[in-house]
């Protein structure tokens, strides 16, 4: 077997891949685009940081590739679909820079707190000044950590060992996991209202993109410390600066940033905040650290062991569960989008003829669904089981072997304190995938697009309600369905409609009174 590394990689990596048995290492860090095209075809593993561009012309001519292995976490350059359509496994190495992204949010903690930067310029300037640079402790003082994933985690750790208090905002952080780490679980509001320094460990998601704007820093204490060495695009950046020109941020360190390099920020010139070039993984350890965990995936694709950090799966056709694999990963993303957070068990249950297939892959769909909301990609069949174990998710699989309703149904509950939530989803004759059953109720709802959830009293006037609001802001309603558990009684309403909604438009339908909440959920 073949291994070509096209970019630096730590020697202890490139020793690992030259001693195992069977492999054969060529180092060519001066290959041109159409240098690389007309040699890969010799081989059978191919080692990249971020600067070979893994395109799917390449693929194309690769035709004994097995594995793409990136030496760190951004698989950016790499066209995934392309190599998953050619079943080619795509692996990154996302642990070896989390104690050194870690420990530079606690380097620019302490930056803030002393002044540190400041106080080593104004030496340099020839100046002695010790009375400008009174600084401040970290003990005792309240860290907001939003995102307690592998960083997250590794900062709480490190932080209670100063003496902080420590709060937390994470919905796939469970309350077991929070309180091992010593982490009270807060909402966001409260996080920003009450954090006298305030650090995130976010992907950059729909999710999260400038989850931190003008509105959020209203809420935050006069005198604030922020910090960011997760993503840009995280803190909306105008925002940033006029918090920090109107005192509400007395201090800010920032690692990452909308464009990079950021010449263009006007943050950089401000004395207030620390500004360092993205060196989150910038230790000698990390990149040993992600140079031996990718020489050691990639031996073990070679030698027929199973992939770890895999970021796709080969296709698997004609095993009849695709269907069933996008119905698991439609109910997981609309049972976390109803529950709003995710406690630590849930359960999936298998009922009728699909329970004499290999439902694995299944189950691990149910898990994408859930996960990928919140995280950054890629989360997938191979890696979704390990991100939601690190965050303390349990899934309980249960199988019955009869179905009275369907040939076949998959259902799936989570609960959020004392409140349960459960689905039910099948697949039609013409092989669609439907959600048939929500908290109990009948209904018969195609997953895709935005979709409105009404829960309301089951009387007159809650559908016209609904669509009359919709009407007036011309939106168009594609499909609806009504179930109730009695005349009378209880209902919901389901409707499938063309274009999200604002929260005003919600806000409206929510004010008859017998309407009872409005979810808004993308499928």
């Amino acid at each position: 077997m073949k291994v070509l590394v096209t970019e630096h990689l730590s020697d202890t990596g490139i020793e690992i891949l030259r001693s195992a048995d069977g492999i054969e290492v060529d180092v060519r860090t001066d290959l041109t685009p159409d240098d690389l095209k007309r040699i890969i075809g010799d081989y059978h593993a191919l080692i990249v940081r971020s600067k070979t561009k893994v395109t799917a012309d390449l693929l194309a001519n690769a035709a004994n590739l097995k594995v793409v292995g990136r030496a760190g976490v951004g698989i950016d350059n790499v066209d995934v679909d392309a190599a998953t359509r050619r079943g080619i496994i795509v692996m990154n190495s996302p642990e070896g820079n989390t104690v050194s992204t870690a420990e530079l949010t606690m380097a620019m903690m302490l930056g803030l707190s002393r002044r540190v930067p400041e106080a080593c310029a104004s030496l340099k300037r020839g100046e002695w000044d010790r009375k400008r640079f009174v600084g401040s402790e970290l003990m005792h003082k309240t860290l907001g950590i939003v995102g307690l994933g592998r960083i997250g985690g590794e900062v709480a750790r490190r932080a209670a060992a100063f003496g902080m208090k420590l709060i937390g905002d994470d919905p796939f952080c469970t309350e077991e996991r929070a309180e091992k780490l010593g982490v009270k679980m807060v909402s966001l509001d409260e996080l920003l209202r009450t954090a006298d320094i305030i650090t995130f460990h976010v992907p950059l998601t729909d999710e999260t993109r400038g989850m931190i704007g003008p509105k959020e820093f209203s809420l935050m204490k006069k005198g604030v410390k922020l910090v960011n060495c997760s993503r840009g695009g995280v803190i909306d950046e105008q925002a940033l600066h006029d918090a920090v020109k109107a005192g509400i941020v007395s201090g800010c360190a920032l690692d990452v940033y909308d464009n990079e390099p950021p010449a263009a920020s006007p943050l950089v010139a401000l004395d207030q905040i620390i500004t360092t070039p993205h060196i989150g993984a910038s230790t000698s350890e990390a990149q040993s650290n992600v140079a031996t965990e990718i020489a050691r995936q990639v031996i073990d694709v070679l030698q027929g062991r199973p992939a770890r950090n895999a970021v796709n799966l080969p296709l698997m056709e004609g095993d009849g569960l695709r269907p069933y694999i996008e119905l698991a990963e439609k109910l997981g993303t609309l049972l976390v989008q109803l529950m709003g957070k995710i406690t630590g068990k849930l359960t999936i249950t298998f009922h009728g003829e699909i329970n004499s297939r290999n439902l694995m892959p299944v189950t691990r769909s149910f898990l994408c669904g859930l996960l990928k909301p919140v995280l950054a990609p890629p989360v997938n069949l191979v890696n979704a089981p390990a991100l939601a174990a690190e965050r303390g998710i349990e899934i309980t699989e249960i199988k019955i072997p009869t179905c009275e309703d369907y040939a076949s149904l998959i259902t799936v509950e989570g609960k959020v304190g004392s409140r349960a939530y459960t689905l039910g989803g099948t697949l039609f004759a013409d092989g669609q995938p439907r959600i048939v059953r929500i908290d109990g109720l009948d209904v018969d709802v195609a997953p895709q697009g935005p979709v409105l959830i009404v829960r309301n009293d089951d009387k007159p006037g809650a559908i016209s309600h609904i669509a009359t609001v919709l009407a007036k802001r011309g939106i168009n309603i594609a499909r609806m369905t009504v179930g109730r558990d009695e005349p009378g009684g209880k209902a919901i309403t389901v409707l499938n409609i063309d274009e999200p909604v604002k929260d005003d438009v919600i806000d409206e339908i929510k004010g008859l009174k017998i309407i009872k909440d409005v979810r808004l959920v993308v499928m």
